[in-house]
């Protein structure tokens, strides 16, 4: 799927914004969540992220802030803050840059306001990372295109992990990733890409 974009070109405007969802600490914990797919994941996200700071375009940092007692990610335990790659970076860019925390999939539905400060600054295009891959990031890519964004999903710049559905169905962290990126780039929700891509573009 991403050859398919990059055949068609890639612009990357000025004013893209960058929406970094959930890159946080607990996501380390192995335990509570299981085997995880796309070891590189986080190198390609501090990819992005340096790539869209030094070029002055908007960077949003997404935090989940669970309302799960026993979360990782839970309000006021270790696991809700950024992981220090994710840390080391906030506020060292040259544009803007916004701060949302959410207890729901869509960082849509955060506080303050994704979309009213995207409209605001004019922005039309994004450019989704984080994870998890089928959650979400997903979800937050869906809903920007129902929004109207122009967004690009960066498959290779987000990871899940192996879940359990109804019926005892089981599917593995990568049958989960290559699902959401059929899923959203043949449904027209986003241009489902690699970072690489992405760094190039806005070089």
């Amino acid at each position: 799927m991403a050859g398919g974009a990059q055949d068609r070109g890639m612009e990357i405007s000025e004013n893209a914004a960058l929406v970094v969802v959930d890159v946080q600490q607990g996501f380390e914990e192995e335990a509570y969540w299981g085997p995880r797919n796309n070891p590189g994941a986080d190198r390609n996200i501090a990819a992005l992220i340096d790539a869209w700071q030094s070029s002055g375009r908007p960077v949003v940092f997404v935090r989940h802030d669970s309302a799960e007692p026993g979360s990782p990610l839970r309000a006021g335990y270790p696991g809700n803050g950024f992981k220090s790659y994710v840390e080391e970076r906030r506020g060292k860019g040259t544009g803007p840059e916004l701060s949302v925390a959410k207890s729901v999939n869509s960082a849509f539905y955060g506080a303050p306001d994704l979309d009213s400060w995207l409209r605001e600054g004019g922005v039309r295009q994004i450019v989704v990372a984080g994870i998890q891959t089928n959650m979400c990031a997903e979800t937050t890519a869906r809903m920007g295109g129902n929004l109207g964004y122009e967004v690009f999903f960066a498959l290779d710049a987000t990871y899940t992990f192996d879940t359990e559905g109804p019926w005892g169905w089981t599917l593995g962290a990568d049958e989960l990733a290559r699902a959401t990126a059929v899923s959203l780039h043949g449904g027209g929700f986003a241009r489902v890409v690699r970072s690489a891509e992405l760094v190039a573009a806005v070089g």
